[in-house]
């Protein structure tokens, strides 16, 4: 089996820690697996400013691969690590061999995460920021918005999510190239149950023609599925 390096991008609230399982998975099958942890989250919750923006969280993942100097590599974003993805392919297509949104956020040239959510949800969010931390972050959600069910999981999802930088969701990357640059991309789309924030950027990813494959658990899949997971995402890895 081939080798694959994996660089795996988690979501809104969450850390790196959040790919454990998975990654404990393609570690124990031979592939190299980072989870790097954006500015402000996790344990770089420390670091949460008014000043972090999208651009921030694309530098962060782009500097990530250039010091760890990672080649060849299958750069997964969960959720609103999708957000992402065209930014670090926009300035290091070099170093990607594909890009993987995991029911992530499908974001262009000018596009901010707000513009691609429902109305209703984007007016939402923006008042719990004012109310909460005069718009510095977003307070997290509970484990169970993230289609996670079972007690063990909640117990080990919900004490370490935290508040999420504000600014990432409101700020949008200008490309310089094509959206992804020619790197080939994938959608994996979590079904049980369908994620509604989700949704949109699913369609537009059938749209642009990217392959969606569907997964039967919750928007967590790396914590409710982490071995169907693992297996998908080296199977998109090597096979495309």
């Amino acid at each position: 089996m081939t080798r694959s390096v994996f660089v795996l991008l988690h979501g809104m609230f969450h850390g790196g820690w959040c790919w454990s399982r998975a990654a404990e998975i393609l570690r124990a099958r031979g592939h190299v697996v980072t989870t790097p942890t954006q500015t402000g989250l996790g344990e770089r919750a420390h670091l949460l400013s008014p000043e972090i923006t999208l651009s921030t969280f694309v530098e962060d993942i782009v500097q990530h691969l250039r010091f760890d100097d990672l080649k060849d590599v299958t750069l997964v974003g969960h959720s609103f690590g999708g957000a992402v993805l065209a930014g670090v392919a926009d300035r290091a297509s070099e170093r990607l061999s594909r890009l993987v949104y995991l029911d992530g956020a499908i974001l262009d040239s000018g596009e901010t995460w707000f513009s691609r959510l429902p109305a209703d949800v984007a007016r939402d969010r923006a008042a719990l920021a004012q109310s909460t931390s005069g718009g510095v972050s977003l307070p997290p959600a509970p484990a169970a918005f993230f289609g996670i069910r079972e007690p063990e999981d909640t117990a080990f999802v919900e004490p370490r999510l935290t508040p999420h930088p504000y600014r990432t969701i409101t700020t949008a990357v200008t490309l310089e190239n094509p959206l992804w640059c020619g790197v080939p991309t994938s959608y994996i789309r979590c079904t049980d149950p369908v994620f509604r924030n989700a949704a949109g950027s699913c369609e537009k990813a059938r749209t642009l023609g990217v392959p969606v494959s569907e997964l039967a658990t919750g928007h967590d899949a790396m914590v409710t599925a982490p071995l169907a997971l693992a297996e998908m995402l080296i199977r998109i890895a090597q096979d495309g």
